[in-house]
C-alpha cells in the first residue's frame, strides 16, 4: 500500500535512513567487535547485547528502506479542495455532540493526533475521505455509528 507523505516527510525519513547506513550502522559493528574482543561469547551479555541491537538496527533499516520505496509525495499545490482527500483540513460537525473539529488527513507516518492529524487508513479518515462540504460521514466507533457533517474543506 502506498503512504502518502509531504516532501518534507520523504526528505526527513531518506536523512534517517542515510544516517542510520553510515553513522548507527559502523557504530553497531564496532560495539560487536569490542565485545567480542572480550573473550568468551557463550557468556558475553555485552556481545549479545550488541548483536541483538545490530538486529533491531537492520530491521529498522529494512522497515524505513520499504516505507520509502512506496511512498508518494503530495504537493499542497495539486490538491482539490472541492472533496475530503489526503493533507486537506477538513472542519466537521459531530452530529451527537454538535461540537467541531479540524483534522489534517494525512498519511500513517504523518499522524498525530495531538497535532489534529489523522491517517487516511484511520476509521475516521477512510470515512471522510471523498466527502464534500455538507455531506455527512458515518464512521463505524467502538462505541457506535459516529456522524460527521463536513462543515469546511482548505489546505
Amino acid at each position: 500500500m502506498s503512504e502518502y507523505v509531504t516532501k518534507e516527510t520523504f526528505e526527513k525519513m531518506r536523512e534517517e535512513l542515510q544516517r542510520m547506513k553510515t553513522v548507527d550502522r559502523p557504530a553497531a559493528a564496532r560495539a560487536i567487535a569490542e565485545a567480542r574482543e572480550k573473550g568468551d561469547l557463550k557468556e558475553n551479555a555485552e556481545y549479545d547485547s550488541a548483536k541483538e541491537a545490530q538486529g533491531l538496527l537492520e530491521a529498522r533499516i529494512k522497515q524505513l528502506e520499504g516505507i520509502i520505496a512506496n511512498s508518494k509525495i503530495v504537493d499542497p499545490e495539486s490538491i482539490d479542495t472541492s472533496r475530503v482527500a489526503v493533507l486537506t483540513k477538513v472542519t466537521v460537525l459531530n452530529m451527537a455532540t454538535k461540537k467541531t473539529f479540524t483534522y489534517q488527513i494525512v498519511g500513517e507516518k504523518e499522524a498525530n493526533l495531538k497535532e489534529g492529524k489523522i491517517s487516511a487508513s484511520s476509521p475516521i479518515g477512510k470515512g471522510l475521505l471523498g466527502k464534500s462540504v455538507g455531506e455527512i460521514a458515518e464512521i463505524q466507533a467502538p462505541a457506535g455509528v459516529i456522524k460527521f457533517k463536513v462543515e469546511h474543506i482548505t489546505i
